[in-house]
C-alpha cells in the first residue's frame, strides 16, 4: 500500500489540478479582472508571463485605471515613501561632488503600524546618473516618482518611474534652457489630468535677462506622457507673479491636490513682497489664485504640502492648514512654536529654528514628521505633541510622500531621451524591467488562483 501511495498522491493532485483548471477555465470573462485586480503589482507583473490574454487584459488601459481605482479606495494599509541620502552622500552633494559609491535610497514604509515598518526597498536604477549628485524629487503621484536633476546646475534630465514594476520614461529637454534663454529660475511641478487620463509635467521658468522682478510673467511649458513632447503654454500666470524657489531644494516647492498644482508665489506691490497660492489646473491648464492667511510676519513661506484634501503652510515656525480647500478664510494656525517657547524634550521641528530641524512631509493620520538636526527622523502629534522617532535617519535632501502602489506605465516601454547633455544618460543598468522568473502557464495559474483567490472569491459570492 504504501508502495503506491506517490502514484495515489500524484494522481490526486493531478485530478485536483486539472479539476481547478477546468474551473479556471469555465469563469466568466468579467470574474477574471475582479480577481486579478485584488493581486499585489508583483504578482500581476508575474500573470504578464502566464499567456498572452492574461498580458493583453492587465496591459490596457482600462485595467491599469480599475487597479490603481482599487487600491486607492481599498488603501487600508497606507504606505509611505522616503527618499533618503547617508550623511557621505549628503556631504559631497553640498560640496558640489558625486559620489559614485553611495546610493539614493527609495523605501516604502507602513504607515498604519506601531513600528513604522519597512514594506520595500527599492532598486535605484539611475545610480550616477545626476550631474547634481542626487535627484530631486518634484512628487509623487499614482504610484509615479517625477524626478528632477535640477539642484544647483542647470541640467535637463527629468524622470518619472514607476518603482514598483520598474518602468520609467525620460523627458525629452525642455525648450527653454541656458543655452537657448540664457539664466533663468524653473519651479517645476507634477500631477495627473483626469480629464485627459495622462500625467504632466510642468515647469514655470522666469527669466533673468526679461525684465526686473515681476515686471513679466513667468514663461511655462507642459510634458506630457500621452504626447512625449514639450509644449508652451499660451495661458499666462497672474500678472507679476514669480513662483517662489527654495534654492537650497529643502523644503516642499508644490503640492498637487484636487487635480490642480499649487505653488507659494510673490508678487511685488508698492516696494512690498505679497504671498500668495497660484494654483494650475492640470485638466483646464489655467490659473487661480488662493489668498495666503496673514503670516505674523512680512516673509516668504518656508513650504506648502498637500494635507489630505486640502493645503498645509509652513512659515518659518508656524504650521497653517487651510481647513476647506480653496476658501482662503479656513486658514488656521495649528502649531506655533514661537508661541510655545522651547520645551525640555520638545525640538524645533518647523522651519529655520536654531535646531534647523525640517518638517518632511505628514503622516496619515495628520503627524508631521520632521527631520532633526541629527538625521533623526520623528513624527509629531499636532494635538498631543506627542514624538515618536521613527528609527529612520536621512542627512538632508529627504523626501517623504505618500504612496499608492500602482500599474501607471505598464503599458508604456521604457522611454530614454533621444538627446542628453553632459552624460551618457540610462545605461543599460536602467534597461527595461527585469526579466520575471518563467512560470509554467497551468502550475502558476491554478496556485495562484487555489491558495489566493479563485476559492475566496467564488465562496463570497454564494453568500
Amino acid at each position: 500500500m504504501s508502495d503506491n501511495l506517490p502514484e495515489l498522491t500524484n494522481s490526486f493532485t493531478e485530478d485536483l489540478h486539472n479539476e481547478e483548471e477546468s474551473i479556471l477555465d469555465s469563469l466568466p470573462p468579467e470574474i477574471l479582472p475582479e480577481i486579478l485586480i485584488r493581486l499585489p503589482t508583483k504578482a500581476i507583473i508575474k500573470c504578464t508571463s502566464v499567456c498572452k490574454s492574461w498580458k493583453s487584459l492587465i496591459q490596457t488601459p482600462t485595467f491599469i485605471s480599475d487597479y490603481l481605482r482599487h487600491s486607492a479606495t481599498k488603501n487600508d494599509h497606507p504606505l509611505l515613501l522616503f527618499r533618503l541620502c547617508s550623511e557621505n552622500l549628503a556631504k559631497a552633494v553640498e560640496s558640489l561632488r558625486r559620489d559614485e559609491v553611495e546610493k539614493e535610497v527609495y523605501a516604502l514604509h507602513w504607515d498604519d503600524n506601531m513600528d513604522f515598518s519597512e514594506h520595500t526597498r527599492f532598486d535605484f536604477p539611475f545610480h550616477g546618473q545626476s550631474i547634481n549628485g542626487v535627484f530631486r524629487v518634484v512628487g509623487t503621484c499614482n504610484g509615479l516618482v517625477c524626478l528632477a536633476d535640477d539642484l544647483y546646475r542647470y541640467c535637463y534630465n527629468f524622470i518619472i518611474w514607476n518603482p514598483c514594476i520598474r518602468k520609467f520614461v525620460q523627458l525629452p529637454r525642455p525648450h527653454m534652457r541656458f543655452s537657448t534663454h540664457g539664466g533663468y529660475d524653473a519651479s517645476v511641478g507634477f500631477g495627473f489630468d483626469s480629464k485627459s487620463n495622462d500625467y504632466k509635467v510642468v515647469r514655470f521658468v522666469s527669466l533673468q535677462n526679461k525684465g526686473s522682478f515681476g515686471e513679466f510673467p513667468p514663461e511655462v511649458e507642459v510634458y506630457s506622457i500621452a504626447t512625449g513632447e514639450w509644449r508652451i503654454l499660451n495661458a499666462s500666470p497672474p500678472e507679476g507673479c514669480v513662483p517662489y524657489r527654495d534654492q537650497a531644494f529643502v523644503d516642499n516647492q508644490e503640492a498637487f491636490v484636487n487635480g490642480a498644482l499649487h505653488w507659494v508665489a510673490l508678487r511685488r506691490s508698492k516696494e512690498k513682497l505679497i504671498n500668495f497660492v497660484m494654483v494650475f489646473d492640470l485638466g483646464d491648464e489655467v490659473f487661480r489664485e488662493i489668498a495666503l492667511p496673514n503670516l505674523d510676519e512680512c516673509a516668504l513661506s518656508d513650504s506648502i504640502w498637500a494635507y489630505g484634501n486640502s493645503l498645509a503652510l509652513i512659515q518659518h515656525s508656524n504650521l497653517w492648514v487651510m481647513k476647506e480647500y480653496a476658501n482662503a478664510s479656513s486658514w488656521t494656525k495649528i502649531l506655533s512654536l514661537a508661541d510655545q517657547g522651547v520645551r525640555m524634550g520638545i525640538p524645533r521641528p518647523l522651519g529655520m529654528g536654531a535646531s534647523k530641524s525640517k518638517a518632511r512631509g505628514f503622516r496619515k493620520s495628520g503627524e508631521v514628521i520632521v527631520e532633526m538636526a541629527d538625521g533623526q527622523l520623528i513624527s509629531r502629534d499636532l494635538k498631543t505633541e506627542e514624538i515618536k522617532d521613527l528609527g529612520i535617519s536621512g542627512y538632508g535632501f529627504t523626501f517623504v510622500g505618500s504612496y499608492v502602489e500602482s500599474l501607471a506605465l505598464l503599458d508604456n516601454p521604457n522611454q530614454r531621451a533621444k538627446t542628453t547633455e553632459g552624460l551618457a544618460f540610462l545605461d543599460e543598468a536602467n534597461s527595461a524591467i527585469t526579466e520575471v522568473q518563467e512560470w509554467d502557464e497551468k502550475d502558476f495559474a491554478i496556485e495562484l488562483f487555489r491558495q489566493m483567490f479563485l476559492m475566496p472569491f467564488l465562496s463570497s459570492l454564494t453568500q
